[in-house]
């Protein structure tokens, strides 16, 4: 990974760009392989991402992992799935650890076997305080799920008078959020060139860019990350305000 981050990018690097890694399967299927070699080749794809984010300098990056609809997939792909993350976590720890790298799952724990639970929480607290780079993997996350979830707890709270109706405002529901203390991401980028957020983050991206890639996800590169910062750069963001 690269120590030092690149400054060249006119007007800095977003803060947090997040990714929703799309394509492995059809990259494997391009090349007559099984989609576990694609599953492979993107988590190749996950480490050039980390190292182009801490190029870059951003200071946050969230991938979408697995979604709480992934589960559907057939049994033999979500095995391969389970035994690629065991790797990806047994292997790749010591690394993010020494690049400084902070690690943080967000999404349902609670269908993953108890070793994979406990390999999470390891990494997590070998990485707690580390400072260069906060990556946020979505794992068995639905954004909807967490949107009900957030609105089912300030739901209790109010049944039980402990605040009422009138108190549950954004800062509020943001608070019940399982990326509470990340701040919004700036940039969405979705790989393969599908063109939708699939149910990821779709609270926390309303004033998010969104940049969709031709590539599938094996193949990104540092290129691609920059193509994504730079195209956010040439856009203008208002937050529902004119423009200039």
């Amino acid at each position: 990974m690269s120590a030092e981050p690149d400054r060249e990018i006119a007007g800095g690097s977003p803060r947090h760009v997040a990714i929703i890694m799309d394509g492995n399967g059809r990259w494997a299927r391009a090349r007559g392989l099984p989609r576990a070699a694609g599953h492979k080749a993107g988590a190749d794809a996950v480490r050039r991402a980390v190292e182009s984010a801490r190029h870059f300098g951003v200071r946050y990056l969230t991938l979408f992992g697995f979604s709480s609809e992934n589960w559907k997939r057939p049994a033999d792909e979500i095995n391969d799935l389970m035994g690629l993350l065991r790797l990806y976590l047994r292997s790749e720890i010591a690394e993010l650890h020494k690049e400084d790298v902070r690690l943080r799952i967000i999404g349902d724990r609670s269908r993953f076997s108890a070793d994979i639970v406990a390999l999470l929480r390891q990494a997590e607290a070998r990485t707690a305080e580390n400072t260069a780079l906060d990556l946020i993997v979505a794992l068995n996350y639905g954004s909807r799920n967490e949107i009900v979830e957030a609105a089912r707890n300030l739901a209790e709270e109010v049944q039980a008078g402990r605040i009422a109706p009138g108190d549950v405002d954004e800062a509020r529901f943001e608070a019940q959020l399982s990326t509470f203390g990340t701040p919004d991401p700036d940039v969405v980028i979705r790989t393969s060139g599908e063109q939708r957020l699939s149910n990821f983050l779709l609270w926390q991206s309303a004033y998010a860019e969104l940049v969709f890639l031709d590539v599938y996800w094996p193949d990104f590169s540092r290129t691609d990350f920059e193509y994504a910062i730079r195209e956010f750069h040439r856009r203008e963001r208002r937050y529902g305000a004119t423009g200039g």
